[in-house]
Parts: C-alpha cells; sequence; structure tokens
C-alpha cells in the first residue's frame, strides 16, 4: 500500500486501523464526471468503479432513514426494486446536505469506510465477484482500489440485486 501522498481521510484510517490492503489511486476530479471519468482517469474498466450512493428509504412511518448502496459506475440503481429487496416503501438519493450530514463526506467524495455514523450497507452481489474494485476513499478525486475478501473485513453489507443499465449519459 503506497504511503506517499496518500490523502489523510477517516476512510484511509478505517482501512489502515483494519490492517487491509488497499493501492491508492488519486486523478485530477471533475465535477460532474462521476465513473467515467475517474475510470478514464485511471485506464480502469469503469464496471470495477463502484459508487457509494447514499439514498433514504422510507417505511410505513414515513421518516427517511439513510442507507448506503455500492454499484457499478456503469450501472444504475433500481430503486423500486432496492425499496422490495429491503422491505421499504421507497427509496430516493438523499440531498447533498443529507449526505454530508449522515455521512460527514461531501457528494463526490463519499467512502464505505469512516462514515460519521454506522448506516445500513447494501452492494450490489456481483461487485463481490470481481477480482478488485475501486471505491471512494472519503475525497474528491481519491480512489482505494482493494478485493472483496478486504472489503468484507471491513463492512458487512447486505447483497441485493438491483442493478439496472444506465439511462443517461454519465
Amino acid at each position: 500500500m503506497p504511503t506517499l501522498n496518500l490523502p489523510s481521510t477517516a476512510a484511509v484510517r478505517v482501512l489502515k486501523a483494519a490492517g487491509v490492503e488497499f493501492v491508492a489511486h488519486v486523478y485530477d476530479y471533475v465535477e460532474r464526471g462521476g465513473t467515467r471519468h475517474s475510470a478514464e482517469a485511471l485506464g480502469v474498466d469503469e464496471h470495477r468503479v463502484v459508487k457509494t450512493l447514499v439514498m433514504e428509504s422510507r417505511g410505513r412511518e414515513g421518516k427517511p432513514q439513510p442507507l448506503l448502496v455500492l454499484m457499478h459506475g456503469d450501472r444504475e440503481v433500481s430503486t423500486r426494486e432496492l425499496a422490495r429487496q429491503i422491505g421499504a416503501r421507497e427509496v430516493a438519493p438523499a440531498t447533498a446536505a443529507a449526505v454530508e450530514k449522515h455521512t460527514g463526506y461531501v457528494p463526490g467524495g463519499v467512502s464505505p469506510f469512516g462514515t460519521r455514523r454506522s448506516l445500513p450497507t447494501y452492494v450490489e452481489a456481483s461487485i463481490l465477484s470481481l477480482e478488485r474494485f475501486l471505491v471512494n476513499g472519503g475525497r474528491r478525486g481519491f480512489l482505494v482500489e482493494l478485493t472483496p475478501g478486504a472489503f468484507l473485513r471491513v463492512v458487512v453489507p447486505v447483497r441485493v440485486d438491483v442493478a439496472i443499465e444506465a439511462r443517461s449519459p454519465r
């Protein structure tokens, strides 16, 4: 794990404390560039770049409950299917203010590691079939590459099957 110029984020501190091996990747962040930009900048397949999405579910009581969803960069989340699989009435993306409130990270820099508080985490099951994948390291323009086994040492997600083809250009 290279440490030269390694950003000091809550995610990096959690990974180091857990003894997880990872490779740091820093690139020039582009507003609204998304996983397509990061994949191109790093020369990797966008399917291996995993986005950490902050969403809110609503049950019968109506109060939004925050959750994380990890999805392939070249796919979208079927919120209807996610709601069905987790037993919620509906699921929708969180606002930028809610993202920061629940995770401590800014949109575009959300990591599944080191969130402000522990959140229910759901992962597209096929991500765990990849040999290695890249996920945000807690800062815009910073991804960490690790194996599914290393990821599962730190995060205990629920596996879901909610990926759909991206409808719009990313």
